[in-house]
Order: C-alpha cells, then sequence, then structure tokens
C-alpha cells in the first residue's frame, strides 16, 4: 500500500473577500501536495469554508438573507480563486455539509461521555469578528480585542464547557515529546508560554444565536465555532462512519495555518482530540503575515491585494513563485509591485527561461533538435553538475513536505545557476567547432538537467513544468520519481520540441503589465 500524506488549510471565513493570505496558505498546500503525489504517496489534500457563526448571521440579516442562502452566495468566490491559482484539492468541505454536522455532533458527545463538557454559565468578553472569548485581563485598554483591535462584548448566558485545565500537563508533554509538532520552532516557545500560564476551561456553545451546529443533549445551544471549525479535518476523511479511511489517513501530516489561529490548532485542537481518544496531528506549521510596502493590509487604507487581480496581470505560476520565494515561509513578509517585476524579469525570464530557451536552441542548431548520445571523456564538471542534480533532488524531497518552501527554492535556484554556469564553461558554440563526441556529451547534459529542473519546479509553477514538459517531450518514465535518484533517465535519440517562451520579461507602468521590448527569457 502507497505511503500516505495528509495535508489541510485552514477552513477559510466566508465573510472575508479571498485576499492574498488566503492564496498564500492555500497554494503552499497545493505546492506540497504536488511533490507529495510526485513522490507516490497516496496524498489527500483539503481546503474548504467555515460557515458558521454570530458574525454570519448578522451579516445575511443586513442583507435580507438566510445565513444559508448569505453562504452559498459567497462560497463560489474561494472555488473560483482556487481554479485561477491551479489549486489541485481532493475535497472542498463546507461547514454547513451534512457530514460535517453529523461529525462535530459526534465528537462532542465523545468528549462529553469522557467527562470533559459540562455545564455551567459564561460570563465575559467576546470578540464577534475573531469568534473569541477574552477574560478582562486579555483585552486591550479600551476593552478592545486584543487580536483586531475591535471593540469586544460583554456576554452572560449559560454554557456548555470543554475541560480545557485538564489536559494542560499533557499538552505540555505532547510539546516536549514531538518537538517536529509545532514549526517553525520559534512559534513553539509562544505556545508553550501560554500554557504553562494556566489554562481555563474553555466555552463551546451559545445561546445567543442560532446559527451552528445544534448541540445534541440541548436543541437550545448551537456549538463554538471553533469546535465546529476544527473538527473538519476529520470530517473530511469519513469520521466516524467510515472507520477504514480515517486509519488510512488521520492522523493529519501537515495543518497549514497563519500565525494568528496557532493557538487554536496547536492548544484546543490537540486537547479535544485527547478527550475524543483520537491521535493528535503530526505537524502545525504556522506562516507569517503579508505587508504592503511595509503597511499592513487594510481596508480602509486601500492596500489590499486581490489575488484574482494579481495573477491576472502577472501570470498564475509568476504570483505562485514569488510568494514563496520572495520571503522565508514561516516569517512575515512584505509585497510591493516591484519586487514581483524583479523576481520575473530575474529569475525566471533570465535564469529559469532563458536557459531552456538557449538549451533548446542549441540541440535545434547543432542536432536537429535531437538528444545525442553522451560520447567523450567526461570531465570534473560534468560530475559536478550530475552531483547537484541528485543532491538537490534529496534536499527537496526533505524540505518540501515539512514546508520549507522558500529553502526548497534557494536549493532550486543554485542549481539552476549551476546549470548556466555549466554552459558557459563548457561553451557548447566552441566545441561545435573544436570536439563533436565532447558537444554530444555537453548537450545531453544540459537537457537532462532540464528535465531535473522540470520536475523540481512543477509543484510551485505547474502550468509552466506542463510546458517544460511539453518542450523536452519526456514520457512517463522519465519523469517518474525513480528516474531522479540518479543521473541519466533521459532517452537520448529523442526529438525536442520547439522551443518556446516560458516567462516573458515585463514592464510594470502605471499599473499596467506590458511584455518588455527588450530581450525575452
Amino acid at each position: 500500500m502507497k505511503e500516505k500524506f495528509y495535508v489541510t488549510t485552514p477552513i477559510y471565513y466566508v465573510n472575508d473577500v479571498p485576499h492574498l493570505g488566503h492564496a498564500y496558505t492555500t497554494t503552499a498546500a497545493d505546492i506540497i501536495a504536488r511533490f507529495e503525489r510526485f513522490m507516490g504517496k497516496d496524498v489527500f489534500f483539503l481546503t474548504g469554508t467555515d460557515e458558521h457563526g454570530l458574525k454570519i448571521q448578522k451579516a445575511a440579516e443586513k442583507k435580507g438573507m438566510s445565513p444559508k442562502e448569505f453562504v452559498d452566495s459567497l462560497v463560489p468566490r474561494f472555488k473560483e480563486l482556487w481554479e485561477k491559482l491551479n489549486i489541485s484539492y481532493d475535497r472542498f468541505i463546507r461547514t454547513t455539509d451534512p457530514d460535517h454536522i453529523k461529525a462535530v455532533q459526534h465528537i462532542f458527545m465523545k468528549c462529553y461521555e469522557n467527562g470533559d463538557i459540562y455545564l455551567g454559565e459564561y460570563e465575559g468578553w467576546y470578540c464577534v469578528p475573531c469568534e473569541t472569548y477574552y477574560t478582562e485581563k486579555d483585552l486591550l485598554e479600551g476593552k478592545l480585542c486584543p487580536m483586531c483591535k475591535r471593540p469586544v462584548e460583554k456576554v452572560k448566558e449559560e454554557s456548555y464547557f470543554f475541560r480545557l485545565s485538564k489536559y494542560e500537563d499533557k499538552l505540555l508533554k505532547l510539546y516536549e515529546e514531538n518537538p517536529e509538532f509545532i514549526k517553525p520552532d520559534f512559534r513553539k516557545n509562544e505556545v508553550v508560554n501560554f500554557v504553562k500560564q494556566g489554562l481555563k476551561d474553555l466555552s463551546i456553545s451559545r445561546t445567543s444565536f442560532t446559527w451552528g451546529i445544534p448541540v445534541p443533549l440541548n436543541e437550545n445551544h448551537v456549538i463554538y465555532v471553533w469546535f465546529d471549525a476544527l473538527t473538519n479535518y476529520l470530517t473530511a476523511i469519513g469520521y466516524p462512519d467510515d472507520t477504514e479511511k480515517v486509519s488510512r489517513y488521520w492522523p493529519a501530516d501537515l495543518h497549514l495555518v497563519g500565525k494568528d489561529i496557532l493557538r487554536f490548532h496547536a492548544i484546543y485542537w490537540p486537547a479535544f482530540l485527547m478527550s475524543a481518544g483520537l491521535d493528535v496531528p503530526k505537524e502545525v506549521f504556522a506562516h507569517g503575515w503579508w505587508t504592503v510596502e511595509g503597511e499592513k493590509m487594510s481596508k480602509s487604507k486601500g492596500n489590499v491585494i486581490n489575488p484574482y487581480e494579481l495573477v491576472e496581470k502577472f501570470g498564475i505560476d509568476q504570483v505562485r513563485f514569488f510568494m514563496f520565494r520572495e520571503v522565508t515561509f514561516g516569517l512575515d513578509g512584505d509585497f510591493s509591485h516591484s519586487k514581483l517585476v524583479a523576481r520575473i524579469n530575474g529569475e525566471l525570464a533570465n535564469d529559469l527561461g532563458n536557459l531552456f530557451n538557449r538549451t533548446l536552441s542549441m540541440v535545434k542548431k547543432y542536432r536537429n533538435s535531437t538528444v545525442p548520445e553522451p560520447s567523450g571523456n567526461i570531465t570534473e564538471i560534468d560530475r559536478e553538475l550530475e552531483e547537484k542534480a541528485v543532491k538537490t533532488f534529496e534536499k527537496i524531497e526533505k524540505l518540501i513536505p515539512k514546508g520549507e518552501l522558500t529553502k526548497a527554492l534557494e536549493e532550486i535556484w543554485q542549481f539552476i545557476n549551476f546549470v548556466n554556469l555549466y554552459i558557459d564553461r563548457t561553451a557548447p558554440w566552441s566545441l561545435n567547432k573544436e570536439d563533436k563526441e565532447e558537444l554530444n556529451r555537453v548537450l545531453y547534459n544540459m537537457v537532462e538537467a532540464l528535465r531535473f529542473i522540470t520536475a523540481f519546479v512543477s509543484p510551485f509553477m505547474p502550468a509552466a513544468g506542463k510546458k517544460m514538459k511539453e518542450m523536452l517531450n519526456l514520457d512517463e518514465e522519465e519523469f517518474k520519481v525513480e528516474s531522479f535518484k540518479k543521473w541519466g533517465g533521459l532517452k537520448a535519440g529523442k526529438t525536442l520540441n520547439k522551443p518556446e517562451i516560458l516567462f516573458p520579461r515585463i514592464e510594470y507602468v502605471d499599473g499596467e503589465v506590458k511584455i518588455a521590448k527588450t530581450k525575452k527569457g
């Protein structure tokens, strides 16, 4: 049986228009899912939408719609963006799906039967936009939410509570015994310190609104949106009915989340799972936020980056590449159009695009587009090229599944730069006049290096990867993962297709993208 890999994004709150942050997490998950599929694993990639809660109910009332009509009108925006960004998810889950409602009620009852849910009264401060409860000491001056800085509401109502306090020591033990559980490492300290300060029992139901999943014990209560939302990771793999599928995919290998929701995933979620007698996920990776030209994104400033427009202007693969090349995945990053243009023109058009173009052009010119049999004596630089190709593959094989996407791209680009250097050093244009045997070997090595590069970049830039495969005329055998464990998987004697411009150089003037008039890569 194939080894499995289960990767998730958070489910996104439908009341938001999809922005760069949503695109960032989902594209990261897609890159990892694509790579793991290429590695031959049985991948399950989950994304979706979070559709319950007071915020939705209030927004729907304002529009004169029922909450279900309201969320139904918003979900397509996310699905359209994922299609636009070439996202290869296996399921798009909605918290209004009937199987999800059943799963949430089931896990609620499991925790209740294990003595971890009890009825009490909640009095405290609640932030509607963040769907989060706070004690008075948590609030900022002026009774503001510490996360979104908006006013909170005083709430007093009957509530079911989850015995989070009971899991304090178990959680600390989890973090200590599983150093990979929270990534990047510096985020782990924040979580550990929070738990060490003491955990209070968590209010997990509400009676002040009706838009949510009813508590099975008491129809007057709806289940707290985070207890509901987190369970989606189980619903998607058939919990509780499809025990075979659950045992196949659970625990999740990787939950990708924004740093603002790490606490829910690294504290609440494992505690709920422990209570229900289920394994905890293997890793929760929290990434940073994007600023724009040094400023926080906000509607009032009018600087929210619309991923639709970005892709329309600059191209799908260009945007996918930039998000993970520009900033170390896990840290905060700053977006600017000038940085995006510089990456497209420098690394995509010059380094990568031009490498393909000149290699295929030389094979066409010197060998009528036919890949020659490698001949002549193997030199030191040939060996170095072979070694670097295989080692780069070994490195990214470790980096990508762990969410180390920027480091993986750094390794890939070092190899691309070395291939360019290899061509300059071996000078095929001179060999054509001097040593036809050696030219055969050099041309073969150049095309074989492109085969490796195609495998390296395809998860990041699937559309360009497809084009590269077509230009190199690679068959299934030449693109199997096993063929990248050693050098020489490219078949000699095959005909290469016509070189195409992969990434045109661009100019960005007055908010408009134009194909540059200078040399194209």
